[in-house]
């Protein structure tokens, strides 16, 4: 098995592969300003927290079985 640190790694080179591929351009050459970045990163932080709430309650639903 690999190591968790490589694993992140290709996640993180798969990730930008497919937002090249979408968006055409690589994050450090998009001219988004901080404020439109930090929007961005803010809903990403919410589905983030939307996720792990559902995982949360699916696990806490197996254990009441």
């Amino acid at each position: 098995m690999k190591d968790t640190e490589l694993q992140v790694c290709g996640d993180i080179a798969s990730r930008q592969a497919l937002g090249i591929n979408k968006y055409g351009t690589t994050v450090a050459d998009n001219p988004l300003s901080h404020e439109e970045w930090l929007q961005h990163a803010y809903e990403e932080a919410l589905d983030l927290a939307v996720y792990l709430k559902r995982a949360m309650q699916e696990i806490n639903e197996t254990k009441e079985l």
